[in-house]
């Protein structure tokens, strides 16, 4: 699975002062931007922004969710308050939280492993589904670092944004685009 970026003279759309292009392209696939903003804590602490990327827009968090087309999501560190260590509680959090799709505790661990090194200011995680291959894709900086296999996963990782309780409700209206 190879991860390629939009071209430099595409047109990008700017949120919360991090760019993110209209069109990617992942392994052969291209995606549009379908909406994004910024995921904050207490009302004033700016933690990262996100992108979610579909092959055509969409603003229904459940089909999105529970849909076996490829899409993927693109999270940039927007504070250097984003531990590793805290990325990794907010997503072991929006596990337990979400209410579709399955996941094992191993898989939290793999991601865990996945994830092993520090974060950075402006450091780039993309999650990516891949129909043809059944496997969502853990990138870190546009190096992959891990693959879980199966849509089940896939739901349950996604509908930590999309999801009936999703990380941050505002959130999910930006990148659905509402």
């Amino acid at each position: 699975m190879t991860f390629a970026s939009a071209s430099l003279f595409a047109q990008t759309s700017n949120i919360e002062g991090i760019d993110f292009p209209h069109e990617i392209s992942i392994n052969d696939e291209n995606f549009v931007l379908n909406g994004g903003g910024l995921r904050e804590k207490l009302g004033f602490l700016n933690l990262y922004v996100g992108g979610l990327y579909l092959s055509k827009n969409n603003s229904d968090a459940n089909q999105i969710v529970m849909s076996d087309n490829s899409m993927a999501i693109r999270i940039v560190i927007a504070s250097r308050l984003v531990s590793r260590d805290r990325f990794i509680e907010a997503l072991e959090e929006g596990f337990k939280n979400t209410t579709v799709g399955k996941y094992t505790s191993m898989e939290i661990e793999s991601f865990k492993e996945y994830l092993s090194d520090s974060f950075e200011l402006d450091d780039e995680i993309m999650l990516v589904y891949s129909s043809e291959e059944e496997s969502t894709y853990l990138y870190k900086n546009t190096e992959i670092r891990g693959q879980f296999s199966g849509l089940p996963f896939k739901q349950a990782l996604f509908a930590i944004w999309l999801g009936d309780k999703p990380a941050q409700e505002s959130l999910k209206k930006e990148m659905l685009g509402l």
